[in-house]
């Protein structure tokens, strides 16, 4: 099943997607990475963005600095977003949801348990994005509308204008769901058959 989206989101909706969906957002999206996530949750700073019901994304995008217009408000024009790996980041998704209000993260390679259980426990999902895609999703970004704690640039806190951002696929979900348990058990269960044929114990 396709989800349309315009951000933000509730709790229903997040739980109405299940892994094998695909979801398009429009609205906004948070750029977040590993220095913002450590300095929003290790060492106390908040932020002034509302991240309520919203999406974020794991990226440390290239940006130019432009003077202010209402195509560049936030001062910033950017260059290429890409998506980085999410497990590093596994720590941070039930204080994103519960502190923030995040439902939804995007990123690539998937996260973990802990992960898993908090999207079941607070009704939230992960989308995933094919590695190389960068100049692809940098097309779906309209503007960056707001950037805050810039001092981490280029792991500030951005706050992007998107349009017909994806479709991504549902890789969690809120059922417990998990793409990468489903595609590691069939690997393992693939190299268990091998094995026997050979004649060789697992």
């Amino acid at each position: 099943m396709h989800h349309d989206f315009t951000m933000p989101i509730g709790e229903a909706e997040a739980r109405a997607l299940e892994v094998g969906d695909t979801v398009t957002l429009g609205g906004t999206l948070y750029g977040i990475r590993d220095a913002t996530l450590i300095h929003m949750f290790d060492k106390g700073r908040r932020t002034r963005l509302d991240l309520k019901g919203h999406a974020v994304i794991h990226t440390a995008p290239n940006v130019k600095k432009v003077p202010g217009s209402n195509e560049n408000p936030a001062g910033y024009a950017a260059v290429c977003v890409g998506t980085t790996t999410s497990a590093r980041m596994e720590r941070f998704t039930r204080p994103l949801m519960t502190r923030e209000g995040v439902r939804i993260i995007i990123g690539k390679g998937g996260m973990g348990p802990g992960t898993l259980a908090a999207f079941k426990e607070l009704g939230g999902a992960y989308l995933a994005i094919i590695g190389g895609a960068a100049a692809l999703e940098t097309t779906w970004i309209e503007s960056i509308e707001d950037v805050d704690l810039d001092d981490l640039n280029p792991e500030s806190l951005w706050k992007f204008r998107v349009k017909g951002f994806g479709p991504l696929l549902v890789a969690m979900d809120s059922h417990g769901g998990s793409m990468y348990d489903r595609v590691n058990k069939a690997a393992a269960d693939r190299r268990a058959a091998a094995l026997a044929a050979i004649g060789v114990k697992g």
